[in-house]
């Protein structure tokens, strides 16, 4: 059986795994994203990978802080995350992360958010590149909604619509 704490980690990944399609879906973001990711120095499959990360260690972060439960992720208005994004430090953002996770890929891509967070330098300032671009894509997806407070629900819904990220068992409405 999976913890309600465990659950709370696979939803944020799901959220994480969703929002470049999404904002995909505007003409050019991609490209426009990709050339960011070139003038930075960072690998296009790498960047996206971390930009997934990114935002669901940022959510999970932000729900962990707000006492939120995997079913009440649903609430969490996509602004607060994309604030979260630029207005916290990088070890913030870590604190009460799983110690272990189901999927390989999580873990590889939590471990290096962790290294690039401690290693200072270039690596820091990769991830305050990152953190623009995390929050763009968040508030251009907020922006699409027809409700004044876009909420992490309303892009699970969006996704589950649009079959983006029907692969991950932890999409749709259901926590």
């Amino acid at each position: 059986m999976t913890s309600d704490s465990d659950l709370l980690w696979l939803r944020c990944a799901h959220l994480g795994r969703v929002l470049l399609p999404l904002v995909d879906q505007d003409p050019g973001q991609r490209a426009d994203r990709r050339k960011n990711l070139r003038t930075w120095g960072i690998d296009e499959e790498v960047g996206e990978r971390l930009i997934e990360i990114f935002t669901a260690i940022t959510a999970h972060a932000v729900a962990v802080d707000a006492s939120m439960s995997a079913a009440e992720l649903d609430n969490l208005p996509l602004d607060t995350v994309a604030d979260a994004a630029t207005g916290k430090r990088d070890f913030q953002l870590l604190a009460g992360l799983p110690a272990t996770f189901t999927d390989g890929r999580d873990e590889q891509a939590v471990n290096l958010f962790r290294l690039s967070a401690y290693e200072g330098g270039q690596a820091s300032r990769r991830l305050f590149q990152l953190s623009r671009e995390v929050r763009h894509a968040l508030m251009l997806l907020a922006g699409r909604s027809a409700l004044p407070y876009a909420t992490c629900g309303d892009a699970f819904r969006r996704a589950s619509e649009n079959a983006v990220g029907t692969d991950d068992a932890t999409g749709g409405d259901d926590p």
